[in-house]
């Protein structure tokens, strides 16, 4: 056996990949008339870490807009972090709601 057959004289070529950023989810409160602001202020503090002014403020627009935004993050994330908002609302019995949209 000569030493080409026991060795692969091929060059490997580094082919350029291009890497792109993940796609990026807005999460969305929903306002309805039973959950208390109280409880929309608790959740936003627990589930996507706010301090007290924010998560009063994004509690207001869910108030008063009908909807808030509470984050953007990649697709996965976003629906965790929703799936978590109405995991809590069931356990307190509050029938908020919690949407998560491309941004």
């Amino acid at each position: 056996m000569s030493a080409e057959e026991r060795f692969d004289t091929n060059i490997l070529e580094d082919t350029e990949e291009e890497v792109r950023q993940p796609d990026m989810y807005r999460v969305i409160l929903l306002n309805d008339h039973y959950t208390t602001m109280d409880f929309v202020v608790r959740v936003i503090r627990r589930v996507f870490h706010k301090n007290l002014l924010e998560a009063t403020r994004i509690m207001l627009d869910v108030h008063k807009k009908g909807r808030g935004q509470v984050g953007v993050y990649t697709y996965d994330i976003a629906k965790t972090k929703s799936a978590q908002v109405e995991q809590m609302a069931r356990s307190e019995e509050f029938p908020l709601k919690c949407t998560v949209e491309k941004a």
